[in-house]
């Protein structure tokens, strides 16, 4: 049996041309970076197999990350379209100085643009793209050399042309000089002061009626024959050398051009492979950018079987047309009302029903664009997750086909073009029966048994089917062509106005019923699409509300049957209740936002209260080192006193004494202070949370967890980390067995705190100062420390020193203050001690 030819491409052309996939190609030319990448883009190619998609939109995510990456965006500056250049160097042709400089460029674009991807992270099938990429700078460098900016053979291509170059100058300049000398010397017979030419060679314009004065050949004369242009007899041999050198020049031009076409034409293939490979990129650009211009997102393909076996659905949320969206951002058109399909991969016929205009073909028109799109590598412009199956093929008959030559009426080329389909249908079904299989890795290869599903991996969209004919009869064709397409293609969807077909859900589970929704009080469609409510009649209610007689509308009600507006009663309320549960919906997502909002806030504040405990922890350790630095420099200086001269018992009686109020300031005492008495929290009590900073209410305790609730947040913690709004905590209690280890173990001294020492920057002076003034001073100064600070505020009249200790009194972060002692000026210094 002889495999089967590929289906026939008519169909695939007129279904791009129903959707109007060439405006979309226009579309996406506009944001390549080259003509070649806009001429791929005019011209796209729909693949053929899955795993050139996945290769083409692995192109894009790359392309569309790297693009976002790279500050202005992938570089294809200089690479120009050289196909036609390429192809005459193989055919031995002579390329232009235009065409081997626009090569040169290429080759440095296509370099830039191979080291942009090399220094990229996550780019592996770019990496590939170019990592056989040649770009033979050897080439451009000499091109370089010999071409300049303006395509023109420089003089350093050739010495020869360097020599004959300078010929031409010094034969021009004498030329030049001559014929200026003649004009000043036979001004008279001059029409025109200006030396032009006249096939190549110089010549002067000279009036008609002196042609005698100036004996020369005459190339020219004007249209009146009142001007003559003659070359003078001096400067014909002149002439004729420039003529000569202009000739070498040109053949001199040619060998060096011919050097640098055959450097090319070695190279063909390679330089080919580079132009495509930088289409390539550019289109997989293009493609990233129109993605995101969209606001698409990439697709997942999900496998029919394994969707029907895990339930799987085809998700397509908020999906937009492109071309609509197209027109509302750059041609002022209307905002585009998206679309939600959400497919049981079990079902294989969808019919929606509806008014007319009520976006029924739209919503086919953008299912199959959106499938398309994921063929070619594009994103889909529909909110994430976008998941669809891979459909081998797209075949559509959408609008009217009518022909006044042939003679065709609505529903005949509705018909001729459906046999299209079905054929098409047909044939890729036998193509994939004829296949064989890949065999198993390891395993001999079975002998084909030419048996596979007769179904095709088609999407097949019908547009008013069975319509512009009889309805009954309609109705019955309708209704055998889904059968029949639910056993030969993979997913079917048709519009129609049938009431018929509504019922075929209820017979067939592989069908499903969809409908565009009607606004009964505005009398106009919502363009919003409703799944599993099949469309209910509007034509008496818009009728009604239009103002037509009411005695007509109800005997139309009563020709059309109690039955009939039974059931649009029902689906009336299927839409209602629909629609209330779409706003309960639209609620709970706000709830969630506005929870998820309220938690990152809380985060945010915990890690901000966190940051500030460590500064806080920080501050208080550099504190207690500068307090022991200064400690041990006072230490020092009774000690360097002492040690001056000949220390008198007294001397020492007094030192010893100043070191034993030192340790007995800043050494513990013996006493342990009392720790706050613990508490256990109840529910319903209020406790703080310290670490995120709030206070909350408490709903359960089990154990040590405690569930609160704070705002609208609820959240399970320990009862270790919370205190009582007075700051009490709860005890830990100590484990028996380390209770029995501690009493083994011999009693270990505390750990002393860090003395604080009365040093210059723990020591102020107010004296001489107001209350007010010294109260600032005061001020500043309990916030900068966090041990004991000594104000000096002297005896006096004694109203300084009432003052600051009336001000200490009221201080809320002041816990005690008393006199110094005698040696650190007694009842002149007071000592404070801030919380």
């Amino acid at each position: 049996m002889s495999r089967s030819s590929p289906p026939p491409p008519l169909i695939q052309q007129e279904t791009l041309n129903l959707l109007e996939w060439s405006r979309l190609c226009q579309h996406l030319a506009t944001f390549a970076a080259t003509k070649l990448g806009s001429i791929a883009a005019h011209h796209l190619q729909i693949p053929a197999t899955k795993e050139e998609t996945l290769h083409l939109l692995a192109q894009t995510r790359e392309t569309y990350e790297l693009d976002q990456s790279v500050s202005g965006g992938l570089p294809f500056g200089g690479i120009q379209d050289i196909g036609d250049a390429l192809e005459r160097s193989s055919l031995q042709g002579l390329l232009s100085g235009e065409e081997l400089l626009n090569i040169s460029t290429t080759l440095s674009g296509a370099r830039t643009l191979r080291r942009a991807i090399e220094n990229a992270e996550n780019v592996p099938t770019l990496l590939e793209m170019v990592a056989d990429l040649r770009t033979y700078p050897e080439i451009e460098q000499e091109i370089y050399r010999c071409i300049d900016d303006r395509g023109k053979v420089t003089e350093r291509a050739s010495p020869k042309l360097t020599d004959i170059r300078e010929k031409i100058r010094s034969t021009r300049d004498r030329i030049l000089d001559i014929l200026n000398k003649m004009m000043s010397r036979h001004s008279s017979a001059i029409q025109e002061s200006v030396i032009t030419q006249r096939d190549g060679r110089y010549v002067l314009s000279i009036k008609s009626n002196y042609k005698e004065h100036i004996p020369g050949i005459v190339h020219d004369a004007s249209t009146s024959g009142a001007t003559l242009f003659i070359e003078p007899q001096s400067t014909v041999q002149m002439n004729n050398a420039l003529r000569q050198f202009l000739r070498q020049e040109q053949a001199e031009e040619e060998a060096v051009r011919r050097k640098l076409t055959a450097l090319v034409a070695e190279v063909q293939e390679d330089l080919e492979h580079l132009v495509a490979i930088c289409t390539m990129l550019d289109l997989a650009t293009a493609r990233s950018r129109y993605s995101y211009w969209l606001e698409a997102n990439p697709p997942t393909f999900i496998d029919w079987d394994e969707a029907a076996a895990g339930n799987q659905n085809i998700t397509l949320r908020n999906l937009r047309h492109p071309l609509l969206v197209w027109q509302h951002k750059n041609e002022e058109g209307r905002a585009v009302i998206p679309t939600h399909l959400n497919i049981d991969p079990k079902i294989r016929v969808v019919a929606i029903t509806g008014p007319n205009t009520g976006g029924k073909t739209v919503t086919l028109k953008t299912l199959a664009l959106a499938v398309l799109m994921s063929k070619v590598g594009l994103f889909v412009p529909a909110r994430e997750p976008v998941e669809l199956p891979w459909f081998g093929q797209v075949l559509a008959d959408i609008g009217d086909e009518q022909s006044l030559q042939q003679s065709l009426s609505t529903f005949s080329g509705h018909i001729r073009r459906i046999g299209r389909i079905l054929d098409a249908l047909d044939a890729d079904v036998a193509e994939t029966r004829m296949a064989p299989q890949p065999p198993i890795l390891g395993e001999p290869e079975p002998e084909f048994s030419g048996i596979v599903a007769d179904r095709s991996n088609a999407l097949v969209l019908l547009d008013e089917v069975g319509a512009g004919t009889d309805p009954s009869e309609g109705s019955a064709l309708a209704i055998a062509l889904l059968k029949h397409l639910a056993n030969r293609a993979k997913l079917t969807i048709a519009t129609t106005h049938f009431g018929e077909l509504k019922a075929l859900k209820y017979q067939d589970e592989r069908f499903e019923n969809a409908s565009v929704e009607f606004d009964d009080v505005l009398l106009e469609p919502t363009y919003r699409l409703l799944w599993g409510i099949p469309g209910r009649s509007n034509a008496l209610t818009i009728a009604s509300r239009l103002g037509l007689q009411s005695a007509i509308v109800e005997d139309a009600r009563g020709y059309i049957g109690g039955m009939s507006q039974d059931v649009n009663e029902v689906i009336a309320g299927l839409e209602a209740q629909r629609r209330e549960q779409e706003e309960k919906a639209k609620e709970a997502e706000r709830l969630i936002k506005q929870a998820e909002f309220f938690y990152e806030q809380v985060t945010a504040k915990a890690q901000v209260l966190k940051e500030r405990e460590r500064e806080l922890k920080q501050a208080q350790e550099d504190a207690v080192q500068k307090m022991l630095l200064d400690a041990k420099s006072q230490v020092a200086q009774v000690i360097k006193q002492l040690q001056k001269g000949t220390p008198t018992g007294q001397d020492a009686q007094l030192a010893t004494d100043r070191l034993n109020k030192l340790a007995d300031k800043h050494l513990p005492s013996a006493e342990t202070k009392k720790k706050k008495p613990g508490f256990m929290p109840k529910v319903g009590d209020r406790v703080r949370i310290p670490r995120i900073g709030q206070t909350a209410e408490v709903l359960a305790s089990e154990g040590e967890e405690l569930t609160v609730r704070f705002g609208i947040m609820k959240m399970n913690v320990s009862v270790y980390e919370i205190e009582s709004l007075q700051g009490q905590k709860v005890e830990r209690e100590e484990k028996p067995k380390e209770e029995r280890k501690a009493k083994n173990q011999p009693p270990q001294n505390p750990t002393p705190s860090a003395p604080a020492v009365r040093t210059e920057s723990t020591t102020f002076d107010i004296r001489g100062q107001r209350v007010a003034d010294a109260e600032i001073v005061i001020d500043r100064a309990i916030s900068a420390n966090h041990g004991p600070i000594w104000i000096i505020h002297g005896h006096g009249t004694g109203k300084l020193k009432q003052g600051v200790h009336a001000y200490l009194k009221r201080h809320d972060r002041v816990a005690k203050f008393e006199p110094a002692e005698k040696y650190d000026g007694g009842t002149g210094v007071t000592v404070v001690y801030p919380k």
